[in-house]
């Protein structure tokens, strides 16, 4: 009996690459666009990403399977000129919205210790325009002091040390902040903080 369930189990088991699918057409690729949308927040360069991803995936299960070149070429051209007018869509429509999105991970990246010049590549990163992001900076500018005592109390460092700092510890510290994009007179503030005092101005930068 256990032999014929193990057989039963061998035969319900997928064998080989995974089927192609649905070819990658403009309709196929606004639904995915969507699903992505209902679970995620994107740019529209970012969305024009996954959607250009989709369609390598789909060629390459598409070549697995033995489907000619030249079939898989003509899906996927007509799809990768259609990625563009479809994220442009979904941007004019509101469905995507480059600045909000900047400004929330802008938020989110400074309360979890990231200063300024690393938020801005990380925006860059994302495919948020350089002006979209230098305007969402300039209305918003981080707390640059309450995101360094963040990236020093996540690494237990400055106020937050379980110990007096030594002067090496302080020198390691300051180099962390300093690879970590803050500036020198920033970095030296927030490990001058009392803990008391640092552990008010993170509650307060929370707050907003």
């Amino acid at each position: 009996m256990e032999q014929r369930a193990a057989r039963g189990r061998q035969a319900r088991r997928p064998s080989g690459p995974p089927a192609a699918g649905r070819p990658p057409d403009a309709a196929a690729l606004r639904e995915a666009a969507l699903a992505h949308l209902a679970r995620f927040a994107a740019t529209e360069a970012g969305l024009a990403r996954v959607l250009q991803r989709r369609i390598d995936r789909w060629a390459r299960r598409a070549e697995a399977e033995g489907q000619p070149p030249e079939r898989i070429a003509a899906v996927t051209g007509p799809a990768r000129e259609a990625v563009a007018g479809i994220a442009r869509r979904l941007a004019a429509a509101g469905a995507v919205d480059d600045t909000a999105y900047a400004a929330s991970r802008a938020r989110r990246l400074a309360q979890s210790g990231r200063s300024t010049r690393a938020i801005r590549a990380h925006l860059a990163a994302k495919g948020v325009p350089a002006a979209t992001a230098a305007g969402v900076l300039e209305e918003n500018p981080p707390d640059e002091l309450a995101a360094a005592l963040a990236q020093l109390r996540r690494r237990r460092a400055g106020p937050f040390a379980p110990e007096p700092p030594s002067p090496e510890a302080r020198l390691k510290a300051l180099g962390a902040l300093a690879r970590a994009g803050f500036a020198r007179e920033v970095a030296q503030r927030a490990l001058d903080l009392p803990p008391e005092e640092a552990e008010a101005r993170l509650l307060e930068a929370r707050r907003g």
